[in-house]
């Protein structure tokens, strides 16, 4: 698939329905979407992977919601896995900082809280899966003491906040996020998962290096502040949409690692 043409593929996928939505707070966008495993025939499976809580990216805007990552839920759920999209207040509708992180915090609770009876007997390791934005959100989240999360796969994300500001990536959308004037810089600092690298939880990047819209020198100059914690897998001539989109090779790569021990 050609760079160019990654964006339309993943969009041009129909949306697919969830089994069931669960709010966690009152404002529409406070939800999280639930996608039970699936057998082959289109049953209910056996739970043979991680619980997943996937997080969207957009840049952090309104315009941009979870459904475009509803194909990949649904394939995730195929392979066996109980999977939460997750939905978050953003700039333009209620979301920007401090909104939005609190929300991504609740919405890994509730996600916890309606997989968590799917793994028998068993606490559930949890493998928090953010793609863009939602690698962004993903990072920092896990970073916070008492989210339940096992691991973190975060998938071509803007890893490095202060960069991304510096490149005025998306017309601004980090100045969006955070809101400019008095105090920009402390909330700058305290928003960027490169300076909170998540302590003793294993985080796997993949990015590709044809990426135009998230530089993959983001992850690069993550993965040099953690060298312990994270491992960097980058996708030769791969952009930004393709490891989201269910039937690429890039995917493929994705449900490999999520498929792998959360302590390896």
């Amino acid at each position: 698939m050609r760079v160019a043409d990654e964006e339309s593929a993943l969009l041009g996928l129909a949306p697919v329905a969830p089994d069931r939505t669960v709010a966690y707070g009152p404002h529409p966008d406070q939800i999280v979407d639930v996608y039970a495993p699936r057998a082959g025939d289109g049953g209910r499976a056996a739970v043979r992977g991680p619980l997943v809580v996937l997080l969207h990216g957009g840049f952090w805007r309104a315009a941009y919601d979870r459904r475009h990552l509803s194909p990949l839920a649904a394939e995730l759920a195929g392979q066996g896995m109980p999977v939460a999209l997750a939905e978050y207040r953003r700039v333009g509708a209620g979301g920007g900082a401090p909104q939005t992180f609190e929300d991504v915090t609740g919405a890994v609770g509730a996600a916890y809280a309606a997989l968590a009876d799917t793994v028998a007997d068993q606490d559930p390791a949890v493998v928090l899966v953010g793609h863009s934005a939602g690698g962004h959100l993903a990072l920092l989240a896990a970073a916070r003491p008492g989210t339940p999360v096992s691991r973190v796969l975060a998938v071509s994300p803007v890893a490095d906040l202060a960069r991304a500001h510096e490149l005025g990536l998306s017309a601004g959308a980090v100045a969006e996020l955070l809101g400019t004037g008095p105090g920009f810089a402390e909330r700058l600092a305290a928003a960027d998962p490169a300076r909170h690298p998540p302590a003793g939880i294993p985080v796997t990047i993949l990015h590709g290096t044809d990426d135009p819209d998230v530089p993959v020198d983001l992850s690069r100059r993550y993965a040099a502040r953690s060298p312990g914690t994270t491992d960097l897998r980058e996708l030769p001539g791969v952009g930004h949409y393709a490891p989201v989109t269910p039937g690429s090779p890039s995917c493929h790569t994705l449900v490999g690692y999520l498929n792998r021990p959360c302590s390896t």
